[in-house]
């Protein structure tokens, strides 16, 4: 008799035991359908962003054309300088948090890599270059060394 009662014992510690492991694998598996949505969620809002910024360019003729100037590096008015700069800047602030949104897992290696290509071609213009070699100490190291990378090797010198 004494035999059944361990095997008893053992047979509910076994089902306790799966048990547990069920619960971790379901607790692994929601984790990772948390993951999926928070980077659908930012893929969202960051898409929003960039398409925010060229909607105002494209909307505003006077804008789309001081803004090519700008960065074709052609003179511009005082307004149009300032115009331009805080321009850059919001693009700038965007990539921040797409180059975040990467470093913490939620942007895929895929998609930033395009955006990587966009921004060389961004930086290599000569007006948002200069933008940048102004204001590239107001931002986070990591971004920084990123951007230092796509411009020219001798571009904020």
């Amino acid at each position: 008799m004494k035999t059944n009662k361990i095997d008893v014992g053992q047979s509910i510690g076994i089902l306790a035991n799966i048990g547990v492991l069920a619960g971790i694998f379901l607790l692994v598996y929601e984790l990772n359908q948390n993951r999926l949505m928070m980077q659908a969620q930012t893929r969202t809002v960051l898409a929003q962003g960039a398409t925010d910024v060229l909607y105002r360019l494209s909307a505003d003729n006077d804008m789309s054309e001081f803004w090519n100037r700008g960065n074709a590096g052609d003179e511009l008015t005082e307004a149009e300088a300032g115009r331009f700069t805080r321009l850059v800047l919001s693009q700038l602030r965007y990539q921040e948090n797409v180059h975040y949104q990467y470093r913490t897992g939620l942007y895929d290696e895929i998609e930033f890599a395009a955006q990587r290509e966009a921004w060389r071609r961004a930086y290599n213009t000569p007006g948002a270059a200069q933008v940048w070699c102004a204001v590239r100490m107001s931002f986070s190291p990591e971004f920084a060394a990123e951007i230092n990378e796509l411009l020219r090797a001798d571009e904020c010198r």
